[in-house]
């Protein structure tokens, strides 16, 4: 692996711990300066509708220009937008309506900078001479390390810095990470052809290759109810479960098991993903994260769901490096962006679905049966996927029947 390949998983990690220390410390700075719970729901439900219309009007944007300078922009006005809110609170104070105005600006900066950087995978595995499955496991397996440092660092900085300064350090990974991406070379970020036409029909564009193409249908339908799902458990079934039995702690043990669950599942893939049938990776990412939220539903006792979430991560790992994968090799480079973007803010909106659907859940009936009405939901999605025409033929282009497996050829079969 080459420097281009190292500085391309370093601004991912940069970037990526950047959002998980905010995403501990500012509901806490929220609560803290207007003494509301509602309000630090109210700033996370208020970023979620523009994080999705920035992801679909950015992904147009992203197809014009350099991907490399889009990522770097995108960086940037992430580390502009959360470093805002110390200099307010140090001039005029912070009030709710700072956090709102704050969080819509931070939106334009997250989502696009995820496709930004999916749309350069394709230019980065060639330059690095990296197979995609390799570099895709490894960017995955450091998300999960990712995911188990950053409220760790959150937690301790929250213990000896005063409320808002907190948020120095995830600008400053932000920035980091724009001054990394820095370094790659500005033509591997080059688009792979003319942008041509009215932004209004080329941001049509994303929603027409996704309807047309019954694969990207699947994938998208599968990975947006997995996160609604798991956005669901991890954000509201499992909290109250644990304050219920009195037992809170055991919350951050769970998240670990499945954090650490995705470490095997991407370190996993990473090391064999290239070897074997993928349509075997896909079946087995699949049960194994099945299975595990079936388990975790039954919240029958703390070490069920601890193992079971880490079965969760585990086939979580397999299938989302599987996943990226294939969006390398169908999505045409010239259209990444588009695609990916309208992708990206469909996945934006189903965390808050999930959490909505498992509050409304829990408050009329109990938070059990919340956990078996997710996990049915989830369940009831594998069976179908398992059987779904698109997700049969999953192979490089060069395996099986020699077919061409892009979604121009998907498009010309149907």
């Amino acid at each position: 692996m080459n420097r281009t390949s190292s500085a391309y998983l370093a601004s991912y990690v940069l970037s990526l711990l950047g959002n998980s220390i905010a995403g501990v410390a500012l509901p806490l700075i929220v609560l803290e300066s207007t003494g509301s719970a509602l309000a630090a729901g109210a700033v996370a439900m208020a970023s979620a509708l523009p994080a999705a219309l920035a992801g679909l009007v950015m992904g147009v944007v992203i197809d014009r220009i350099n991907r490399r300078t889009a990522s770097v922009l995108t960086d940037l006005i992430s580390a502009f937008s959360v470093a805002a809110l110390p200099v307010v609170d140090a001039t005029v104070g912070l009030a709710l309506g700072w956090f709102v105005l704050f969080a819509v600006v931070g939106s334009f900066g997250d989502v696009p900078g995820l496709t930004a950087r999916e749309a350069m995978l394709p230019a980065i595995t060639r330059a690095g001479g990296t197979s995609v499955e390799r570099l895709l496991g490894l960017r995955e397996a450091l998300g999960a390390v990712v995911l188990l440092v950053g409220p760790a660092v959150a937690g301790a900085m929250i213990a000896v810095v005063d409320g808002p300064a907190i948020l120095w350090v995830t600008a400053a990974t932000s920035a980091a990470a724009a001054l990394v991406t820095m370094t790659i070379p500005h033509e591997i970020g080059a688009t792979a052809a003319a942008t041509r036409g009215a932004g209004r029909v080329r941001l049509r564009d994303g929603w027409r290759t996704l309807a047309r193409s019954p694969f990207l249908r699947a994938t998208t339908a599968v990975t947006a109810v997995l996160v609604l799902v798991l956005s669901g458990f991890q954000a509201l079934v499992l909290p109250v479960h644990f304050t219920v039995i009195a037992r809170p702690e055991l919350l951050g043990l769970v998240l670990s098991a499945l954090a650490l669950g995705l470490l095997a599942g991407g370190g996993l893939y990473a090391a064999a993903g290239s070897r074997g049938r993928r349509r075997t990776w896909f079946l087995a990412g699949l049960a194994l994260t099945v299975a595990g939220s079936a388990a975790m539903a039954s919240l029958a006792t703390w070490w069920v769901v601890l193992a079971a979430a880490a079965v969760v991560g585990l086939g979580n790992g397999l299938f989302g490096s599987l996943l990226g994968v294939l969006m390398v090799e169908r999505i045409p480079e010239g259209t990444q962006g588009r695609v990916l973007g309208t992708q990206n803010a469909i996945l934006t909106l189903a965390p808050a679905l999930g959490i909505g659907a498992a509050a409304i859940l829990t408050e009329k009936a109990e938070v059990g049966t919340a956990a078996i009405v997710l996990a049915a939901l989830l369940v009831t999605t594998g069976v179908v996927a398992f059987w779904a025409r698109p997700l049969r033929d999953l192979e490089r282009p060069d395996v099986g029947d020699g077919r061409p497996r892009s979604l121009e050829a998907e498009e010309a079969a149907a």
